[in-house]
């Protein structure tokens, strides 16, 4: 049976990680033996969560929580937490290291998408919104220009899945007006996934998978077509039997930091067949993965809460 969804116990998760400064992954190019290094540092706003693209989802979980769950009894600690992170000056902080000589492809794209779907989020809180816009703003011209200079896309299954990032970019960029961003995921979608076809599903997963290239790609694309070209695009993609697209992945060390990726799997499989309307694979995929959510290793509790907020709102909510 799944864990219980319960936002107060998603909400502290998301608390205690946004503010546990480690254990900490560092990703920073150094170009000096005296760089400076430290994460409360050059990341006041994200340097929680192991890594700062877990953090920015984690504040991106605690903003969905409290849009959604606004009675929730955590709200003023879910409150004082972004009011203390999301300061203008910290976010001019986490800026000034993006425009700086480490920062040029920090994070592409995978952490970019992820701010940018933490601004969405605050825009539809009309909260803490103007203080992120800055980075936002910055992220989104980069975004623009890594997608007209990409030839190719990237199908991993991991953090740099450009349909992944397209859906997440693709939020923000309609929701803030950004028709520029907008045009430029929908062109990068059409021109690297429009002819697709025959989709080797056998080839799925990876070990090291937190997302399927295929479901992802299929739920950007139900994104940018309209509902009659993208049913005769998915018959084309996807093949009626989805072999182990439709089970869930065997997961044996929950622990491991690159095996715990798998739980993520379950949830975002979860996520994106609810968005596709496979019914039938969302719940087995979500009961598999939700268990690891709270109170699992620190491997898979410092990030899966967002998935599997995903999950669950893909249904209720317009937003990924």
């Amino acid at each position: 049976m799944p864990v219980e969804y319960l936002p107060s116990a998603f909400a502290r998760v998301a608390l205690d990680n946004v503010a546990r400064a480690y254990p900490r992954r560092l990703d920073q190019l150094l170009h000096a033996p005296d760089a400076e290094w430290r994460p409360g540092v050059l990341h006041p706003a994200f340097y929680g969560s192991y890594d700062w693209h877990s953090a920015v989802h984690m504040h991106w979980s605690l903003a969905r929580i409290l849009r959604v769950h606004p009675d929730i009894p955590e709200r003023p600690a879910i409150e004082a937490r972004l009011e203390r992170h999301l300061t203008p000056s910290n976010i001019a902080r986490e800026l000034g290291f993006f425009n700086g000589p480490g920062g040029l492809t920090f994070e592409r794209p995978y952490g970019w998408a992820w701010l940018l779907e933490l601004q969405a989020e605050l825009i539809r809180l009309q909260r803490w919104h103007m203080a992120v816009a800055p980075l936002a703003s910055e992220l989104a011209e980069r975004f623009i220009g890594f997608l007209e200079a990409s030839a190719y896309p990237v199908r991993a299954g991991t953090h740099g899945n450009t349909a992944f990032t397209g859906i997440l970019a693709l939020d923000y960029a309609r929701t803030a007006g950004r028709t520029d961003l907008e045009a430029a995921i929908v062109a990068a979608a059409l021109r690297w996934y429009l002819d697709d076809r025959d989709y080797p599903v056998a080839y799925e997963p990876s070990g090291d998978d937190f997302l399927s290239p295929a479901l992802v790609e299929a739920v950007l694309m139900k994104r940018v077509l309209a509902e009659g070209e993208f049913s005769g695009w998915l018959t084309r993609f996807l093949p009626r039997d989805l072999g182990p697209l439709s089970r869930p992945p065997t997961v044996g060390d929950h622990a491991d930091a690159k095996q715990s990726h798998l739980d993520g799997l379950c949830l975002s499989r979860a996520w994106c067949f609810r968005l596709l309307g496979f019914e039938e694979h969302f719940s087995e995929h979500l009961e598999a993965g939700m268990p690891h959510v709270v109170g699992g290793d620190y491997a898979g509790e410092h990030w899966l809460a967002s998935f599997a907020l995903l999950a669950l709102g893909a249904a209720a909510l317009k937003s990924p």
